[in-house]
């Protein structure tokens, strides 16, 4: 394949195929703003008026998360540490069964818009707030890395302007966010993991065509030591084992899914309780395409630049810009085709800016402006598209704080892992334990957010060591240039470094997120028992029921069925004079046992 020369190589129809996917996302805004009946109450605005069905929220769900951090940052993490993270798969699985069995049916059942809104009435007004204030920074923080981060890389490779990049998305998410409230927001996202699967696959296939099938790609890879799936090490410092992802994974997912703002926001959304159900069960999978998508296009660059990697090679500046550099290099004589990366990208980046846009509207309005003012629908239908018009403006200063951070999917996850940790924590301890009050609940999130906090900055300022992150080799000797490039030596490695920069803040990034959950359960369940908590009278709603479970619904639907069955067959039998002592027993032990 020819390698990508300079900036020029992206043209004229790369920015026509650009533009023109700003222009739907913003027209589809433009279209819910005047159609129909209009947006009339806030209800409207933040929750569709709960009457959405399950594929378009499914497909919603699925891009608010997979952000433009997918798109570029999974497959470089692929090719700088191999395929062990495609076990994120099987964190999904246990992710749904979670949200959609615990956390849904009492978020849905209760009818809230911001899933604050159950802190209060499970705990107190001071944990709802704290909860919200929480949520806020997070999601601010992540937007901004979310704006910034792709922006940065493809200026790198392809010369679009960094901040003309990052206004422009901005302006458009909230352009589409302020007129057409969360409607406009879930089509959008429809539309937006359309391209996004688009640009994947258009470097997939062009990939398999160039290298000659997908064996190859296979064998470099496997040669390259990249297929490093199955990785059991128990060692909690590791950074990416089985049981790190999995365990890791599925606390991290579940804090986005079970309680975040953005995404509740969205199940509540849906006509009814089933199709809420379905929408996750489509969106498991919708993320596993788009995960096994990303892993194997970073196999791919990983079979193309065996040899000659253009990071050490000094083609690119920072890692995240290679899934760029390939696309210029292997698909810049189809006019166009970059461009629908680029549009992959950045619809990562939309769907994932306007959901927290919609959802930090909805959490203002619902937890820090409804409750202390007085005001009518309209107002604060107009108070709704006021705080979008904010927070889209917040977002886009936050970009310039997030070039700050490091590498962009672990950047990504740490914001969200120490935040989430302890908030999924505080959720899971007033749903699974009726014993916990607001006293276990306020000292449980406190130092499960001190515990996450410690940890994380502790690894920003001591990186672990590379035999705990363990990057594997990569070689520049088929490159065609002067002068030497080798891999810059660690400068942590000369600095002193404490006891607790090698065994506590190398823990996995993965990680930061259990802790703060299983602090916070603890804490709480241990301050909520002396202070008297086993006396809490809680509020019925507010806890799990058995009626809530699938399996229990599928246990009584059953049982009624098998009942009919031997009611039929013991009335033809006796009919039929072929009566058996043994199915009139049966018959008595099964109706005995559904008294019971």
């Amino acid at each position: 394949a020819k390698r990508a020369s300079n900036a020029a190589s992206f043209s004229v129809w790369d920015y026509v195929v650009f533009t023109l996917m700003l222009v739907i996302s913003a027209g589809i805004g433009v279209y819910y703003a005047f159609s129909g009946r209009g947006q009339s109450s806030s209800a409207d605005f933040l929750v569709g008026g709960r009457s959405m069905t399950a594929v378009p929220v499914a497909l919603s769900l699925s891009a608010s998360f997979m952000s433009a951090i997918t798109v570029l940052g999974t497959p470089v993490e692929v090719y700088q540490y191999g395929a062990v993270f495609i076990l994120i798969c099987f964190a999904y699985v246990l992710m749904v069964a979670v949200s959609s069995e615990i956390f849904l049916p009492i978020f849905y059942r209760l009818g809230i818009t911001s899933t604050y809104e159950y802190l209060e009435m499970r705990y107190s007004k001071v944990i709802r707030l704290f909860g919200t204030v929480l949520f806020i920074i997070q999601t601010v923080l992540y937007t901004g890395l979310v704006i910034y981060a792709p922006a940065l890389a493809l200026n790198q490779v392809t010369g679009v302007d960094l901040w003309g990049a990052v206004m422009s998305t901005g302006v458009v998410c909230t352009l589409y966010c302020t007129l057409g409230g969360l409607k406009a927001v879930v089509w959008t996202d429809v539309f937006q993991v359309g391209i996004m699967f688009a640009g994947l696959l258009a470097v997939i296939i062009q990939s398999v065509l160039l290298q000659g099938g997908i064996s190859t790609i296979i064998s470099d890879s496997a040669q390259g030591g990249r297929l490093n799936i199955w990785d059991f090490d128990p060692n909690p410092l590791r950074r990416h084992t089985f049981w790190s992802i999995t365990v890791g994974g599925t606390f991290l997912w579940t804090s986005v899914y079970g309680i975040n703002q953005a995404q509740v926001q969205r199940y509540i959304s849906c006509k009814s309780m089933f199709h809420a159900k379905m929408a996750l069960y489509i969106n498991l999978v919708c993320l596993w395409a788009i995960s096994i998508c990303s892993v194997f296009c970073g196999l791919c660059l990983y079979s193309f630049y065996k040899n000659c990697d253009p990071w050490t090679a000094r083609k690119v500046s920072a890692l995240d810009q290679l899934m760029p550099y390939l696309v210029l290099d292997i698909l810049s004589e189809y006019p166009g085709v970059p461009g629908l990366f680029v549009a992959a990208a950045y619809s990562g980046t939309l769907s994932t800016v306007s959901s927290s846009v919609n959802a930090l509207a909805a959490v203002t309005i619902a937890d820090l402006i409804r409750p202390y003012l007085s005001l009518s629908e309209k107002q604060l239908s107009w108070a709704s598209k006021g705080m979008s018009l904010f927070y889209g403006a917040v977002c886009i200063g936050m970009a310039g704080v997030a070039s700050l951070m490091g590498g962009m999917l672990q950047a990504a996850i740490s914001i969200v892992g120490v935040v989430g940790g302890p908030l999924l924590g505080l959720f899971s301890l007033g749903i699974l334990f009726p014993c916990a009050n607001a006293k276990g609940g306020l000292a449980g999130l406190i130092s499960g957010l001190a515990l996450s906090l410690w940890v994380c900055i502790g690894a920003q300022i001591y990186p672990p060591r590379p035999e705990n992150s363990r990057p594997l080799a990569l070689v520049t000797h088929g490159c065609n240039f002067s002068g030497s490039a080798n891999w810059t030596a660690n400068t942590e490695e000369n600095l002193e470094r404490p006891f607790l920069a090698d065994n506590w803040y190398s823990l996995s990034y993965l990680y930061f997120g259990p802790l703060g959950t299983v602090t916070v359960i603890t804490v709480g369940l241990v301050v909520s028992i002396l202070s008297g908590g086993r006396q809490t009278k809680v509020q019925s709603g507010l806890t799990i029921l058995k009626e809530d479970l699938t399996f229990y619904k599928a246990y009584n639907i059953l049982k009624a069925k098998v009942s009919i069955f031997l009611n039929a067959r013991i009335y033809t039998n006796i009919h039929s004079h072929h009566f058996y002592p043994f199915q009139l027993l049966a018959l008595k032990g099964f109706r005995w046992c559904r008294k019971v």
